[in-house]
C-alpha cells in the first residue's frame, strides 16, 4: 500500500531533476547552481505531475507511471525555468 504511494512522488521527482537539468544546460546564462536545479526540478516535478494527475492524466495515454514522469518533467522544466529567470534578473539589477 505505502509502495503505491511513494513510487509516484519519487518517479515526478526524478523526472523533474531531469527536466531541471535539460533546462539549466539549454539557459547556461541563467544563474543557477547545480544544487538550485536539482531542487526547482524536484519540487516542480512533483507538482507538475500532482497537476496533471488531478487534472485527469491518469486516464488514457498518461496514466500510470508515465503520466508521472511526463508531469515531472515538464513541471521541472517550467519551475527551473521560473526561477532561472528570476535569479538572472535579480543578478542584472544587482
Amino acid at each position: 500500500m505505502m509502495q503505491s504511494i511513494i513510487l509516484p512522488i519519487i518517479v515526478q521527482a526524478v523526472a523533474g531533476i531531469v527536466g531541471g537539468q535539460a533546462v539549466g544546460a539549454a539557459f547556461k546564462g541563467a544563474a543557477m547552481g547545480q544544487i538550485t536545479k536539482i531542487l526547482a526540478g524536484a519540487v516542480g516535478g512533483v507538482g507538475g505531475g500532482a497537476l496533471l494527475t488531478s487534472l485527469g492524466g491518469d486516464t488514457g495515454a498518461l496514466s500510470g507511471l508515465l503520466g508521472h514522469a511526463v508531469g515531472g518533467v515538464a513541471g521541472g522544466g517550467v519551475l527551473s525555468g521560473i526561477v532561472g529567470a528570476v535569479l538572472s534578473a535579480t543578478k542584472k539589477t544587482s
